[in-house]
């Protein structure tokens, strides 16, 4: 049974820095399109970091430069290191896998994911 576990949330202050980690079982992180999103209150789920097959990442415009996704293989985890915070990135952030077909090209910030983990708060507060 293919499931997720995020861990590494918290209480951090502006402009801190947090490592999410998202712990893969039943599956292989690395044959399968990988990516981190949130949702803040009252606001619909965003995608901001995602890793395909290959090892390509993509950004959201909002988190360029700031936030990076990693994967490693032999730990069968993928990490989001979150540099510089900002209060209004206060959320529940997930991680999810696609395990469907992998398309060559697609955008996987937009991939239909298939996956999810239950997700870990982060509060960016003073």
């Amino acid at each position: 049974q293919a499931q997720l576990v995020e861990s590494g949330g918290g209480f951090v202050q502006p402009g801190g820095s947090l490592r999410l980690a998202c712990a893969a079982s039943g599956f292989t992180f690395g044959y399968y399109a990988t990516g981190w999103f949130r949702q803040a209150p009252g606001k619909g789920r965003e995608g901001i970091s995602c890793i395909t097959t290959d090892g390509n990442t993509r950004d959201a415009d909002s988190v360029k430069g700031r936030f990076a996704i990693s994967r490693d293989k032999d730990k069968n985890m993928v990490y989001l290191q979150m540099n510089s915070l900002k209060p209004a990135e206060t959320a529940v952030y997930y991680c999810a896998t696609d395990l469907g077909p992998q398309l060559l090209g697609a955008n996987c910030l937009t991939t239909n994911y298939t996956t999810w983990g239950q997700g870990t708060l982060v509060t960016v507060s003073s």
